[in-house]
């Protein structure tokens, strides 16, 4: 078994901000509710998710394309996580991946089927199955 911390210190009542740090000391940001709501600077933990899931789906869709025998120059995944704040609890209410692989010998559609594959099977993915809404947009580019 692998584990993996993050951690996070709040100062303050709702109004106040905290800070987010990783196990491996690579980050360490500040966030707030004004980072989480209302755009200002800082990150949130729906931005620090779509980052988890965007790095996870790649590796993962770069591993079963690997393991398929395909050579890839690049793959690019974006994880655009969209919250609801309007009811009483925000909800996470959808994920949209978008990705583009530099692929040799893969046809495009073969590319859409393995790109969904990792959709589904990515261990952050899986985690995040809750969603009520996760699409996918995959190209294959060059």
């Amino acid at each position: 078994m692998i584990n993996q911390r993050g951690n996070a210190v709040w100062n303050g009542d709702i109004k106040g901000s905290g800070i987010i740090t990783t196990q491996s000391g690579t980050v360490e940001a500040p966030y707030s509710t004004g980072s989480r709501f209302e755009g200002q600077k800082g990150t949130n933990p729906e931005e620090l998710i779509g980052a988890a899931h965007a790095g996870c789906y790649t590796m993962f869709l770069t591993s079963v394309l690997t393991k398929a025998g395909y050579q890839i120059e690049q793959i690019s995944t974006e994880s655009k996580v969209t919250l609801d704040p309007s009811g009483e609890i925000p909800k996470v209410v959808k994920i949209h991946l978008t990705t583009q692989g530099k692929v040799s010998g893969i046809s495009a559609e073969e590319f859409q089927k393995q790109a969904e594959f990792a959709k589904t099977h990515c261990p952050i993915s899986s985690l995040l199955a809750a969603v009520p809404e996760m699409t996918l947009e995959a190209k294959l580019v060059g």
